[in-house]
């Protein structure tokens, strides 16, 4: 019997991880559609690198990653698909590289704001790369830095601010012991 509940136990363990990770995607989608800021350069400010990177301190880097993939690349999947193979490489990259660090510090407040840092360096020169792949020239797509720039600071102020509030909640803390 023992044994039984324990597989019972490790089972449920992985759906709720799962379905944690899926609602991590969710809200990243979510986050990426509802807030759309234009850019001079054509794409737009968003609120998903905020999800992105907490998810990657909530559910470590490995679904972190996994969820800050997939869900933004919906949300590219929907608006500009040419991008959904580089948000989904990008992203990853950004929750493991965050996720990662987070998980090794195991500190609070400024924790959270360097490991942000960290992450969104992947994500500013993955795009970068990624349009001089479609424009055809590292220069030029250089112009869409600068937004991208803007972008991660803000992702890196709200992901920080999130995971300190979320840290003061006991039940957080309870549920989601790698923050």
């Amino acid at each position: 019997m023992e044994k039984t509940m324990g597989r019972q136990a490790r089972s449920g363990d992985r759906v709720k991880t799962l379905v944690l990770t899926a609602v991590v995607a969710a809200m990243a989608c979510a986050a990426t559609l509802a807030v759309q800021i234009p850019s001079p350069t054509g794409g737009y400010l968003n609120l998903g690198d905020a999800v992105v990177l907490l998810g990657a301190y909530l559910l470590g880097p490995g679904w972190g990653a996994a969820a800050g993939a997939v869900g933004p690349a919906l949300a590219d999947l929907m608006t500009y698909p040419a991008y959904v193979p580089a948000t989904l490489l990008i992203k990853a990259v950004m929750g493991l590289a965050a996720g990662t660090l987070y998980s090794r510090l195991r500190t609070r407040g400024w924790g959270a704001l360097v490991c942000g840092i960290v992450g969104e360096i992947p994500m500013v020169a993955g795009y970068w790369l990624y349009d001089a792949l479609l424009v055809g020239s590292l220069a030029g797509s250089a112009a869409g830095v600068p937004a991208n720039l803007v972008q991660a600071v803000f992702g890196v102020a709200v992901s920080t601010l999130l995971a300190t509030a979320l840290r003061r909640s006991s039940y957080v803390r309870r549920e989601f012991p790698r923050l």
